[in-house]
């Protein structure tokens, strides 16, 4: 069964067996900011848009734009 791709739209999901997603969830969960959801022999682990909002945002802090003026 193929995903539906408005589901990956506004997050990045990844389905895991539990014992795959064991060995690294908590090393993600450091590093991300992550929604795991188990259910049904399954582990979906959901990462937020958020974290690349905060990436951009650390960039341009350090390498700031100038603006040109702006005329009324």
């Amino acid at each position: 069964m193929a995903s539906d791709p408005a589901t990956f739209r506004d997050s990045t999901q990844i389905v895991l067996p539990p014992r795959v997603a064991a060995g690294v969830r908590e090393d993600l969960r450091a590093r991300f900011r992550l929604t795991v959801d188990e259910r049904d022999e399954s582990v979906r682990i959901i990462a937020s848009p958020l974290h690349r909002i905060r990436e951009r945002t650390s960039v341009s802090e350090r390498f700031p734009v100038n603006e040109p003026p702006k005329f009324s």
